[in-house]
This record gives C-alpha cells, sequence and structure tokens, in this order.
C-alpha cells in the first residue's frame, strides 16, 4: 500500500514538471524581441530665414550699445571712391570726298566698261568706203548698246550727213565727229541739277524709288554723302519698312557722315515714316531729307498706289522737289519698263542709274532720257562710298569714245 502511495506520489510531481516546461516554452516562444537601440541622430542645421546669417546661431558673447565705441567725428572717415567709367569714343564722322568734277576722276574705270561702243563706232567710221552694208553694222552697234531705236536712227542720219560733207576722215576729225554726234544725243543744255534748294523755305525733299535690287537704299545713303561733301545738313527718312535691314543700312550710311535717321517699327506704315521724317527735317531746320522708299515690282498695282500714297502724305508738309528713280544699267530696256510705270504714279524728275561699271552699255543713258522726257542726273560707277557722281555729259561721251 505505502508502494503504491509513493509510486502516485511520483508520478504527480513528475507531470507538474513537464507540465511546467511546456507552459514555459510557450511564453518563451510569445515574447516579443526587445526593440533595437535608436541611434543617435544629429539635429540638422536651421535653415536661415530672412535677415539671418546663413549658418546656424552660436552661442558668443554679444555687446550692448552702451559698450560699443562709436566715432566722435575727430579722425576723419575714408569713403571709397567710386570707379571711374571710360568714356567710349564717339563714331568718327567722315569727310567724303569732294563732288566738284567727281565723274572726272573717275573716267577711268567708267572707260574701262564703257568704250566698246565708242571703239567699235570708230572702227566702222574708218573704213575707206562707207557703204550700206557698213551703216547697217554701225545701225547694230548703236541697238546692241541699248541706244534704242529713234536714238539710232537720228545718230546715223547725221553721221551720214556730217561724212558726206567731211570727205577725207582722219582719225581725230572722225572721234571730234562722233563726240559731237553722241553729244546731241546724251543732251548738254538738260539741267541735271538735283534740286535740294526750295526757294519758299527748308527743307528741299527728295524721294528716292525703284525696283528691287537697284541699288535704291545704297544710292540714298550715297546721295547724303554728296550732299554732306557740298556742305547740306540731311535727313534721312527710312520709308523702306518691309525689309528688315534696310533701316539699319540707311542709319549706318547716315551715322558715316552725321545725318540723322528717322524710322518706324519694322512692316509699320511708310507714309507714316516719311511724313515724321519731314516734320523731323523742318524741326532740326535741315536743307535736305532724303526719303528711302521700299523697292517693289512695277507690275504690282497695290505697291504702286502705295507709293503714290507716300508723295501725297509728303506733299502735306511741302511738295517734293525731286523724284529719283534708280535703275540698274545692266537691265538696258528692260528697266525702260520700270521707268514708264514708275513715272505714271508719282512724276519722275530725274534718273540714278546704278552699276554703269559692269557689262552695262552706254546708250542706256540715251534711251532713258528719250523715254522719260527726264535727265540722267547721278550715276553709279562702283561699290564705293563715293562712286555716286553728278552726271556730266562731256566727261561721260570722252569715256565712250576713248582718248
Amino acid at each position: 500500500m505505502d508502494i503504491v502511495i509513493l509510486a502516485v506520489v511520483i508520478a504527480v510531481v513528475v507531470l507538474g514538471a513537464l507540465g511546467g516546461l511546456v507552459v514555459g516554452s510557450r511564453r518563451k516562444k510569445q515574447l516579443p524581441p526587445p526593440p533595437p537601440a535608436a541611434p543617435d541622430i544629429t539635429a540638422p542645421p536651421a535653415e536661415p530665414h530672412v535677415g539671418d546669417e546663413a549658418e546656424t546661431p552660436r552661442d558668443e558673447e554679444r555687446r550692448t550699445i552702451e559698450e560699443v565705441d562709436l566715432p566722435d567725428g575727430s579722425t576723419g572717415v575714408a569713403v571709397e571712391e567710386p570707379p571711374v567709367v571710360e568714356e567710349l569714343p564717339p563714331t568718327e564722322i567722315e569727310v567724303p570726298e569732294p563732288t566738284a568734277g567727281r565723274l572726272i576722276r573717275l573716267r577711268a574705270r567708267l572707260s574701262r566698261s564703257q568704250t566698246a561702243l565708242g571703239k567699235g563706232l570708230l572702227t566702222l567710221l574708218s573704213r575707206e568706203h562707207l557703204d550700206e552694208d557698213t551703216w547697217e553694222e554701225i545701225e547694230d552697234t548703236l541697238l546692241t548698246a541699248d541706244v534704242g531705236v529713234a536714238p539710232t536712227q537720228e545718230l546715223v542720219e547725221g553721221l551720214r550727213e556730217r561724212v558726206k560733207i567731211l570727205g577725207t576722215r582722219t582719225p581725230e576729225e572722225l572721234r571730234g565727229l562722233l563726240r559731237e554726234e553722241l553729244l546731241k544725243l546724251v543732251g548738254t543744255d538738260m539741267d541735271r541739277v538735283v534740286k535740294t534748294e526750295p526757294e519758299a523755305s527748308k527743307p528741299g525733299i527728295v524721294m528716292v524709288v525703284g525696283v528691287n535690287g537697284t541699288g535704291k537704299t545704297t544710292t540714298t545713303g550715297k546721295l547724303a554723302r554728296v550732299l554732306v561733301a557740298d556742305g547740306r545738313s540731311v535727313v534721312l527718312g527710312a520709308a523702306d519698312t518691309f525689309r528688315a535691314a534696310a533701316a539699319d543700312q540707311l542709319q549706318t550710311w547716315g551715322e558715316r557722315v552725321g545725318a540723322y535717321t528717322v524710322r518706324g517699327p519694322e512692316g509699320g506704315d511708310p507714309a507714316s515714316v516719311a511724313f515724321d521724317a519731314v516734320k523731323e527735317g523742318k524741326e532740326m531746320g535741315s536743307d535736305v531729307v532724303l526719303i528711302d522708299t521700299a523697292g517693289r515690282l512695277h507690275t504690282k498695282t497695290g505697291l504702286m498706289d502705295e507709293l503714290g500714297k507716300v508723295k501725297r502724305v509728303v506733299e502735306k508738309h511741302a511738295p517734293l522737289d525731286e523724284v529719283l528713280l534708280v535703275l540698274d544699267a545692266t537691265t538696258g530696256q528692260n528697266g525702260l519698263v520700270q521707268a514708264r510705270v514708275f513715272a505714271e504714279v508719282v512724276d519722275i524728275t530725274g534718273i540714278v542709274l546704278t552699276k554703269l561699271d559692269g557689262t552695262a552699255k552706254g546708250g542706256i543713258v540715251v534711251a532713258v532720257q528719250r523715254e522719260l522726257g527726264v535727265p540722267v542726273k547721278l550715276i553709279g560707277l562702283g561699290e564705293g562710298a563715293d562712286d555716286l557722281a553728278p552726271f556730266e555729259p562731256e566727261a561721260f561721251v570722252d569715256a565712250l569714245i576713248g582718248e
């Protein structure tokens, strides 16, 4: 009996021990892992606010206003002098070449490109027998040189009569005879002065017109140089508002000789710019106002009508003294068609022939004068700034026939 009781007690003790182990293991599994230790974090520097220094404020000793030594005024306070700004030198104004006899000085350049006409005629006239075939060759030479049909017939008839009377012909006599007949065609009694001195009041008003590519804006700038060289004060009106570089180009020409340029916004109303230019010229007391208009094709009716508007607006100030048509001398007879249309719109008073030093034929001078009934007043003989010259018939004919 005692043995049984002892066995039961031992069993109970063993079961109790086993139960304690099971419970302990379960509790051990359910416990969460301990949280990791928090790292040491350094706080970022505070961002400066408006008026703060761009760094973290530091604790430092500060002095009150009573502790700060203020200047008593006995010692001078050094004031830093402002830096000296070096002024840019003003734009140097060029002194244009005098216009007197300018074409004569340029005769060599003109003769190099124009003597084909004169030499061809002299060679034909020097033949021992001047038959009909020779006279036809003379006519062909003149027509090829853009003289035109009517002027050619007139010149040939004059030469026929003079040669018949002269009889024996020396080279010197032939040259003199040809010179006289050519001068009759070119005309020595036409008024070729560019009108820039109105009788009533200043300024003289000159409008420059022409088709695209004739050198119109360049001619206007060169004409300003011619006038300044003669002692005139000039205002330029950049009424070519359709071409972006036209106003800049004209202003550059003006700055070179001290001429003032009136310009408007790109694509603006050309008539408004022309009106303002004349108004400015009056207020400044200038001698001459040159108005550069937009190049336009003579076949564009709308553009030609606008050109007429520019003229009418300008004449609200004062009548135009000159309307100069710029023609490219190399276009020959095609230039006459352009000239005819422009003359109907704006009443051309003078012709400017450009590029006469290139492949142009000298006869265009005669043809355009006959077509319009107005004189050639200026000719362009090169790309140089002073290569625009007043037209002088004697010097021109001498260049044609050579020495």
